[in-house]
Protein backbone atom coordinates (compact mmCIF):
# COMPACT_ATOMS: atom_id res chain seq x y z
CA UNK A 1 0.00 0.00 0.00
CA UNK A 2 1.23 3.52 -0.96
CA UNK A 3 0.96 6.10 1.13
CA UNK A 4 -0.03 8.82 -2.05
CA UNK A 5 -3.65 9.31 -1.97
CA UNK A 6 -4.01 9.76 -5.43
CA UNK A 7 -2.93 6.80 -6.32
CA UNK A 8 -2.60 6.80 -10.51
CA UNK A 9 -2.58 2.95 -11.19
CA UNK A 10 -6.12 2.79 -8.56
CA UNK A 11 -9.45 0.95 -9.08
CA UNK A 12 -10.62 4.49 -9.22
CA UNK A 13 -7.88 6.33 -11.48
CA UNK A 14 -9.34 5.86 -14.67
CA UNK A 15 -12.99 7.14 -13.86
CA UNK A 16 -13.24 10.18 -16.03
CA UNK A 17 -13.26 13.84 -14.24
CA UNK A 18 -15.41 15.15 -17.68
CA UNK A 19 -18.22 13.23 -16.87
CA UNK A 20 -21.12 14.93 -15.26
CA UNK A 21 -21.18 14.78 -11.68
CA UNK A 22 -24.07 12.22 -10.66
CA UNK A 23 -22.33 9.96 -13.76
CA UNK A 24 -18.96 9.92 -12.26
CA UNK A 25 -20.04 8.97 -8.47
CA UNK A 26 -22.24 6.19 -9.65
CA UNK A 27 -18.69 5.13 -11.46
CA UNK A 28 -16.41 5.71 -8.82
CA UNK A 29 -19.39 3.49 -6.38
CA UNK A 30 -19.44 0.75 -9.05
CA UNK A 31 -15.76 0.73 -9.26
CA UNK A 32 -15.46 0.60 -5.57
CA UNK A 33 -18.09 -2.42 -5.42
CA UNK A 34 -16.14 -3.91 -7.13
CA UNK A 35 -13.76 -5.24 -4.27
CA UNK A 36 -16.90 -5.33 -1.53
CA UNK A 37 -16.47 -1.34 -0.24
CA UNK A 38 -20.53 -1.54 -0.46
CA UNK A 39 -23.84 -1.68 0.27
CA UNK A 40 -25.91 -5.01 0.69
CA UNK A 41 -29.18 -3.23 0.26
CA UNK A 42 -30.38 0.27 -0.75
CA UNK A 43 -32.51 0.39 2.54
CA UNK A 44 -29.35 0.95 4.50
CA UNK A 45 -27.68 3.62 2.67
CA UNK A 46 -30.49 6.07 4.37
CA UNK A 47 -28.87 5.90 7.74
CA UNK A 48 -25.26 7.10 5.91
CA UNK A 49 -27.79 10.03 4.10
CA UNK A 50 -29.25 10.77 7.48
CA UNK A 51 -25.77 11.12 9.05
CA UNK A 52 -24.75 13.16 5.86
CA UNK A 53 -28.08 15.55 5.93
CA UNK A 54 -27.29 16.03 9.83
CA UNK A 55 -23.29 17.42 8.79
CA UNK A 56 -25.05 19.21 6.45
CA UNK A 57 -27.12 21.15 9.22
CA UNK A 58 -24.15 21.43 11.80
CA UNK A 59 -22.36 23.13 8.41
CA UNK A 60 -25.01 25.63 7.92
CA UNK A 61 -25.58 26.70 11.62
CA UNK A 62 -21.60 27.40 11.27
CA UNK A 63 -22.01 29.24 8.03
CA UNK A 64 -18.91 28.38 6.74
CA UNK A 65 -19.42 27.78 3.08
CA UNK A 66 -16.61 25.92 1.75
CA UNK A 67 -18.35 23.61 4.83
CA UNK A 68 -21.58 23.47 3.63
CA UNK A 69 -20.60 23.10 0.17
CA UNK A 70 -18.22 19.85 1.26
CA UNK A 71 -21.24 18.22 2.92
CA UNK A 72 -23.62 19.37 0.31
CA UNK A 73 -21.40 16.83 -1.83
CA UNK A 74 -21.69 14.24 0.54
CA UNK A 75 -25.50 14.49 0.40
CA UNK A 76 -25.49 14.31 -3.03
CA UNK A 77 -22.73 11.14 -3.97
CA UNK A 78 -24.93 9.32 -1.61
CA UNK A 79 -27.75 9.99 -3.03
CA UNK A 80 -25.82 9.10 -6.17
CA UNK A 81 -25.31 5.66 -4.46
CA UNK A 82 -28.92 5.18 -3.46
CA UNK A 83 -29.91 5.58 -7.64
CA UNK A 84 -27.44 2.65 -8.36
CA UNK A 85 -28.48 0.48 -5.57
CA UNK A 86 -32.12 1.22 -6.84
CA UNK A 87 -30.93 0.61 -10.81
CA UNK A 88 -32.22 3.91 -11.43
CA UNK A 89 -29.98 6.82 -13.34
CA UNK A 90 -29.62 9.58 -11.33
CA UNK A 91 -29.14 11.95 -14.51
CA UNK A 92 -32.65 10.63 -15.72
CA UNK A 93 -34.35 11.06 -12.51
CA UNK A 94 -32.77 14.72 -11.84
CA UNK A 95 -33.89 14.96 -15.53
CA UNK A 96 -37.42 13.96 -14.84
CA UNK A 97 -37.83 15.76 -11.21
CA UNK A 98 -36.74 18.92 -13.65
CA UNK A 99 -39.43 18.48 -16.01
CA UNK A 100 -42.33 17.82 -13.36
CA UNK A 101 -41.01 21.13 -11.91
CA UNK A 102 -41.07 23.02 -14.84
CA UNK A 103 -44.88 21.92 -15.74
CA UNK A 104 -45.86 22.82 -11.79
CA UNK A 105 -44.44 25.80 -12.41
CA UNK A 106 -45.82 26.21 -15.92
CA UNK A 107 -49.41 25.87 -14.33
CA UNK A 108 -48.58 28.14 -11.51
CA UNK A 109 -47.46 30.89 -14.14
CA UNK A 110 -51.11 30.34 -15.75
CA UNK A 111 -53.11 30.19 -12.90
CA UNK A 112 -51.54 33.32 -11.14
CA UNK A 113 -49.64 36.36 -11.03
CA UNK A 114 -46.73 35.20 -9.85
CA UNK A 115 -45.20 38.60 -9.57
CA UNK A 116 -48.20 39.76 -7.06
CA UNK A 117 -48.41 36.28 -5.26
CA UNK A 118 -47.12 35.67 -1.73
CA UNK A 119 -45.24 32.67 -0.66
CA UNK A 120 -48.30 31.04 1.19
CA UNK A 121 -50.31 31.76 -2.25
CA UNK A 122 -47.47 30.55 -4.28
CA UNK A 123 -47.94 27.13 -2.02
CA UNK A 124 -51.19 27.09 -2.53
CA UNK A 125 -50.97 26.90 -6.22
CA UNK A 126 -47.93 24.60 -6.07
CA UNK A 127 -50.68 22.13 -4.57
CA UNK A 128 -53.02 22.70 -6.87
CA UNK A 129 -50.50 22.51 -9.63
CA UNK A 130 -49.37 19.15 -8.45
CA UNK A 131 -53.01 17.65 -7.78
CA UNK A 132 -54.00 18.73 -11.39
CA UNK A 133 -51.00 17.58 -13.08
CA UNK A 134 -51.67 14.29 -11.18
CA UNK A 135 -54.88 13.87 -12.37
CA UNK A 136 -53.99 14.37 -16.02
CA UNK A 137 -51.34 11.81 -15.83
CA UNK A 138 -52.07 7.88 -16.27
CA UNK A 139 -53.04 6.16 -13.11
CA UNK A 140 -49.49 4.54 -12.60
CA UNK A 141 -47.19 7.95 -12.74
CA UNK A 142 -47.45 10.08 -9.72
CA UNK A 143 -46.55 13.90 -10.73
Amino acid sequence: MTDNPKNQNGLLADVPATLSALTRAVKLQERAARVGFDWTQAETIFEKLDEEVAELKTAMREGNPADITDELGDVLFVIANLARHLKIDPETALHGGSQKFSERFAYMEAHGDLTAATLPEMEMLWAQAKRALAASASPTKKR
